[in-house]
């Protein structure tokens, strides 16, 4: 995937999944659309009606700690936000995030490189090219290690279900 798109900055380590997505609502029968309207809310209340397609939210270490929910990967893919870059992702999240199709990138270089800059460069431009490894940001280039193997087959395909029901019909 390769796209210019508007960054936000979540200056914060340790950021959970009660914060990505408020645990007040994780027994609703809420549909991902409706869950995008609660992304981030105990966050920054206004991140749900700002959020534009294909953002990118730039976010210090342990993000998505806590409990497994996958909500919290949910409402930030249905309220449009394209990847996570992060100095590092609790192993869940992350784990949730391939399943459903929405990068996570750990580059700790970017994410410190951001974070010390985060009133000048919010809402700056990237250039994130994910097969490549690398993003560029107010014009510093960071690698990552692309994704590979069976984790880049799961998210080409959409997520985890729909790679199991192609596995399935073949």
């Amino acid at each position: 995937m390769k796209l210019k798109s508007r960054i936000w900055i979540l200056d914060d380590d340790d950021i959970n999944t009660d914060v990505i997505y408020p645990g007040k609502y994780t027994y609703e029968n809420l549909t991902p659309e409706e869950m995008a309207g609660h992304a981030l809310e105990d966050y920054d209340p206004s991140f749900a009606s700002k959020v534009k397609e294909n953002d990118i939210i730039i976010t210090g270490r342990n993000f998505g700690c806590g409990s497994s929910r996958e909500q919290a990967v949910t409402c930030l893919k249905f309220a449009g936000v394209a990847a996570v870059i992060g100095a590092s992702f609790a192993r869940l999240f992350y784990r949730n995030a391939i399943n459903q199709a929405l990068f996570v990138i750990e580059c700790p270089e970017a994410s410190n490189f951001v974070r010390e800059r985060a009133e000048e460069l919010m809402f700056e431009q990237a250039d994130l090219d994910t097969e490549a490894g690398k993003v560029s940001i107010a014009g510093n280039d960071f690698e990552f290690p692309p994704m590979r193997g069976k984790a880049l087959e799961i998210f080409e395909a959409g997520g985890l279900v729909p790679f199991t029901r192609k596995r399935l019909e073949q």
